[in-house]
């Protein structure tokens, strides 16, 4: 890996959060791009600037139900000397050959419909007696029940500007306009311009593929039976969410026990369809941390540029970290702790911002702002560890939530921010005004 190779580090070196993160982004990049028809595009990073092929919308066409007239023939129209005005047919949306108004003539118009020749503006129906003799209507009737609504006579109570409720042809966007820049995430309103601008299909990078995989023979899966020594898997769900949170299209592994072959394999057998590959559990320094010995031989290790490095990082929750590239073609791999409050710490620091260098955006990190503590009693903090705490942030003041343990899955999923303390700090006294990640 590139900083890796060059950043003088003995095994006992502690790494710094920001030596380590830029290592990985360093050595992850936007993924492809592919053409992608438009409900596959939903997530994913425009790649080239799209202008407008057609002005929108493309037409003049009324914004009302109710009638396209000429304006000299409703000047001065009130209910007591009302308008009155032959109707020459009905002009519906989509009509592509409407009737054409002449001097005292209305043509009965539908909502989105275009205006028609002749006419300058449109009167609702609710100013006219939609051609009953009844005085003011609420409604047009349908024409299925009432073809004769068509023809005849309507009376106007109203008079209308010119240009009166109708939409202008080129009013929302011209034909040569900018409609979407490059970057630009698609959401259902991108979409939406897209589809109206008559594109079917779109450059995008493709959202990444990431692969969560929860290790340890104590892990049971949720809805079964607990036995002795026996925990659920929550690392899996907690970081699958997070990935499709950032914009991935994230699969979950079961959890694999403590067995180097069986893990190997599986690992092995995920690459196929990963992009990104999260380990969480394993790790450590324990007998039984069997991710180290299992990664030092998975895919293709002769390759050049592959292999997995174990680190020691200067921060709490999260000192150990794996990362590196595996297989044939150099997939990037994180590998995380397995204490729940551990690996969450160290997705929000680290995959996350890789999943979203995959995903070829800019804004790779959460957003960050400065608050003012609100507790009890000093924080404290160990010397040359960048401490994260969990806390609620709410108007410019975060308060801790549980205690600094990295098992407290409860006091996690009450918190909406990580409380930072840098590595220079030992101690941060009530009132006092501190960095604060907010998750969101």
């Amino acid at each position: 890996m590139s900083s890796a190779a060059t950043r003088p580090a003995g095994p006992d070196d502690l790494w710094s959060v920001d030596e380590h993160l830029e290592d990985i982004l360093q050595t992850v990049r936007p993924l492809e791009p592919i053409e992608l028809q438009l409900l596959d595009a939903q997530g994913c990073v425009l790649v080239d600037d799209v202008t407008v092929p057609v002005s929108l919308p493309p037409f003049d066409n009324s914004s009302m139900d109710g009638y396209a007239v000429r304006v000299a023939d409703v000047a001065g129209a009130s209910e007591e000397f009302p308008a009155a005005l032959e109707v020459v047919g009905d002009v519906a949306a989509g009509a592509a050959d409407p009737v054409r108004v002449g001097p005292g003539q209305a043509a009965r118009i539908m909502t989105g419909a275009p205006l028609p020749p002749g006419a300058e503006a449109v009167v609702p129906v609710e100013w006219t007696d939609g051609g009953l003799g009844e005085g003011p209507v609420s409604g047009m009737r349908a024409r299925s029940l009432a073809p004769e609504g068509a023809e005849g006579h309507v009376q106007v109570y109203r008079p209308a500007e010119a240009r009166a409720h109708v939409r202008a042809k080129g009013s929302d966007v011209r034909a040569g306009d900018l409609a979407l820049e490059a970057g630009t995430v698609l959401g259902p309103p991108q979409l939406a311009l897209l589809a109206a601008i008559g594109r079917g299909t779109v450059r995008v990078r493709p959202r990444p593929r990431v692969v969560v995989l929860s290790t340890g023979s104590e892990l049971v899966q949720p809805g079964e039976e607990l036995a002795a020594g026996q925990i659920y898997d929550s690392n899996s769900f907690a970081l699958t969410a997070a990935a499709r949170d950032a914009g991935a299209i994230a699969y979950r592994v079961g959890a694999v026990a403590d067995d180097v072959e069986t893990l190997r394999s599986t690992i092995e057998d995920q690459l196929i369809r990963a992009d990104l590959l999260v380990t969480t559990g394993g790790v450590s320094v324990g007998a039984y941390d069997v991710v180290k010995e299992a990664l030092a031989h998975v895919g293709d290790e002769d390759e050049a540029g592959s292999g997995v490095e174990f680190r020691k990082l200067a921060m709490q929750p999260g000192k150990p970290q794996g990362f590196g590239a595996i297989g044939p073609d150099h997939t990037p791999l994180l590998a995380l702790p397995g204490n729940p409050v551990s690996s969450y710490v160290s997705f929000e620091l680290f995959v996350r911002p890789a999943i979203r260098a995959l995903l070829g955006v800019t804004d790779l990190h959460r957003p960050r702002a400065r608050a003012v503590l609100k507790a009890d009693a000093a924080l404290s903090s160990p010397k040359g560890r960048r401490q994260f705490l969990r806390g609620a942030y709410t108007d410019g003041e975060v308060t801790p939530v549980g205690g600094a343990g990295s098992h407290l899955i409860a006091a996690l999923a009450q918190a909406d921010a990580l409380i930072v303390v840098p590595e220079d700090t030992e101690s941060v006294e009530p009132g006092s005004e501190i960095e604060v990640v907010l998750l969101g």
